[in-house]
């Protein structure tokens, strides 16, 4: 995706400046991710508090800011979820399956078919389940709690057992 600007645009360390304003640019890669975004980093987004629940039933409770993947939030606060987000967002793999309320579930977008094809190779599949790196941070998230699955299957760990025998 090209972006014109009719204006100086440059770069800072947080981001890009217009006009004296810092811009911070989201671009999807895929057809499948969360749509492109051009989000100001004011203050005007919102933080939320997440709970997350790890495989060995640890609850970490993390401020995240609206726009944020649930992949990325797991990732920059090096939250201890063993095998997340292998493919680091590409919608290559299920590594970053989380179970959610039925309540919070219900009121997210529909999934898409690659989205569905990359759960159906997860483990502990559940009617809530949904991938961490395809959920982004909304305002009315603020207080939720996400589930790792107790089983994971890391293909990555499979494929060095392989290798040794």
């Amino acid at each position: 995706m090209a972006l014109s600007v009719c204006t100086r645009l440059t770069r800072s360390s947080t981001g890009f400046c217009l006009l004296g304003k810092t811009l911070r640019l989201q671009i999807a890669t895929q057809p499948s991710c969360q749509p492109s975004v051009l989000r100001s980093s004011s203050s005007s987004q919102s933080k939320v508090t997440l709970h997350f629940v790890n495989q060995n039933g640890i609850k970490t409770s993390v401020t995240a800011t609206e726009g944020e993947s649930l992949l990325d939030i797991v990732v920059k606060k090096n939250l201890q979820i063993d095998g997340f987000g292998a493919c680091e967002g590409t919608l290559a793999c299920s590594t970053c399956h989380l179970v959610l309320e039925d309540s919070v579930y219900e009121r997210l977008s529909t999934m898409a078919d690659e989205e569905l094809d990359m759960l159906d190779l997860a483990y502990g599949l559940t009617k809530t389940s949904r991938l961490g790196c395809q959920l982004t941070v909304e305002p009315w998230m603020d207080g939720m709690t996400v589930r790792v699955p107790r089983e994971i299957k890391d293909q990555r760990e499979v494929q060095e057992t392989d290798s040794k025998q």
